[in-house]
């Protein structure tokens, strides 16, 4: 089978077969290819040894103790940016054939050996449908990897327990392929992941936190968690979600905690929102079966914002994530129950709850709602109130038109112009701020300072009469932008 490689790859294959080695796109770009999706990596393996390769291409950069050679395709472009819908490269890694021997800590082997045939290089591969290499002519699949690509598989090369003994990442990594392809994981491959699942405690947090999050981020992000503790993987990954198994709630909920949580985290993979939404969609509950008192439609859960935003930081942390991702985190978890009803809510309780969760935050917040409605099993994802509730974080913060918006103010003015305090201060401020909406860019202090000097020429009964023009001129518009506002949330 052919299938089309960029130029910059067909150029690095050439090149070393023009200096006499064998040399494959290889790995993941191939399974890709094959499904007719354009690859974001590309990969190049070839029998040249590291420095025969660094002969070749002589700007290449070799500094670890795999056979990786970086290699540059002469495009300046930066890596995987788009033009005209294809990636342009920029980098490529180049690995000599290589076998790897025992691996004494479950992720990293303890000797690279390089070997002499492509077919020892592609048998060290984790999965048969990454294990597939192509020289742009044909295809070479020696485990079958075009087969379990065609029925959507996913299978180890060889033995599992002995892929998973070399590398337990790849138990995880499995899951991973199966929810962003949208394949099943083979049945031996599958048992083997669940009777070794522990070896992943050997693996560093932060290679579990980045596969994990790789399925949060996917279409199925659901399917991955239910996969994940079907597999038994969960448990050494975030256990605190399975204490809400088979915990019921109470009248607002006909779910579960746990079909709850993963109902939130659904409806947020649909809407497309970011990790931080989705990771606070599926945690936002996680305190419920610590802090339920009683059983059936009365049971309460107090506390389990709070409660749950101590865990989310501790589960977070756990995972190495970055500290800001946690603390933003946490405080969606913290603030999701925010109380709201149109009336009873003042504005000064709203302006607390923008400060407490920041500005910036406060759409996420309404998002990590909404998917708590839809988890819930409401039917209408943003009512009246909410979208009023909307209106009213807009309107609170959204700077008022005040004087406190021109680019000098009272001492200013008085230094200025040699003016004593006095109501005349106000006026003239107040009719420079009418100067200034009318046209914004006035809004300098020199301008103003002169405008100032005019104005301080008439008289203090002329400047009150302009003064209360301009505050009923300022009001109509105030007014028109609450009436803008209001048709935005559709509300009255």
């Amino acid at each position: 089978m052919v299938v089309k490689l960029p130029s910059e790859i067909s150029e690095i294959l050439k090149k070393f077969n023009e200096a006499g080695y064998e040399a494959y796109a290889v790995g993941g770009c191939v399974r890709d290819l094959l499904r007719g999706v354009e690859p974001e990596d590309w990969d190049v393996t070839t029998g040249a040894k590291p420095e025969e390769i660094q002969k070749i291409f002589p700007d290449s950069v070799y500094t670890n103790a795999f056979g990786t050679v970086i290699v540059k395709t002469g495009n300046e472009r930066p890596a995987l940016t788009r033009r005209r819908g294809r990636p342009e490269l920029k980098i490529i890694e180049v690995t000599t054939f290589r076998i790897e021997k025992k691996y004494s800590d479950k992720r990293h082997p303890d000797e690279v050996a390089f070997a002499d045939k492509l077919e020892d290089d592609l048998g060290r591969r984790d999965f048969t449908i990454n294990a597939m290499a192509s020289d742009g002519e044909k295809i070479i699949d020696p485990f079958g990897g075009q087969n379990d690509l065609k029925n959507k598989l996913i299978k180890t090369v060889g033995s599992p327990e002995d892929r998973f003994n070399e590398d337990a990442l790849r138990m995880l990594r499995a899951p991973r392929f199966a929810v962003q392809l949208g394949f099943d994981i083979e049945e031996k491959t599958a048992e083997a992941i669940k009777t070794n699942a522990g070896w992943l405690q050997a693996i560093a947090k932060e290679r579990i936190r980045d596969e994990f999050v790789k399925i949060i981020n996917s279409e199925r992000p659901t399917e991955g968690v239910e996969l994940l503790r079907e597999l038994g993987l969960l448990r050494y990954i975030i256990p605190e979600l399975l204490e809400g198994a088979g915990v019921g709630q109470n009248k607002h909920h006909i779910f579960s905690v746990w079909d709850h949580n993963l109902r939130s985290l659904d409806y947020a993979a649909k809407k497309k929102y970011d990790t931080e939404v989705r990771i606070a969609a599926l945690l936002h509950d996680v305190a419920k079966p610590r802090t339920k008192h009683g059983e059936g439609p009365d049971s309460t859960f107090y506390g389990h914002d709070a409660v749950g935003a101590r865990m989310a930081i501790g589960i977070l942390n756990r995972l190495r994530f970055p500290k800001h991702q946690t603390e933003k985190i946490a405080d969606l978890v913290r603030y999701h129950l925010f109380y709201y009803n149109v009336g009873e809510v003042t504005e000064a309780s709203i302006r607390r709850l923008v400060r407490k969760v920041g500005p910036e935050n406060v759409e996420d917040l309404l998002k990590v709602r909404i998917c708590d409605r839809i988890g819930s099993g409401v039917p209408k994802a943003e009512p009246y109130k909410l979208r009023h509730l909307r209106y009213l974080i807009e309107k609170v913060s959204r700077d008022p038109i005040s004087v406190k918006m021109l680019a000098i103010n009272g001492d200013i003015l008085m230094a200025g112009l040699a003016l004593a305090p006095g109501h005349k201060i106000g006026y003239i401020l107040n009719v420079l701020l009418e100067d200034v909406l009318n046209d914004p860019k006035k809004n300098k202090k020199e301008f103003l300072i002169e405008r100032a000097r005019e104005l301080n020429q008439k008289s203090q009964e002329e400047l009150k009469k302009m003064a209360e023009e301009a505050k009923q001129k300022r009001e109509e518009v105030q007014m028109k932008i609450e009436t803008v506002s209001k048709k935005k949330y559709w509300v009255t």
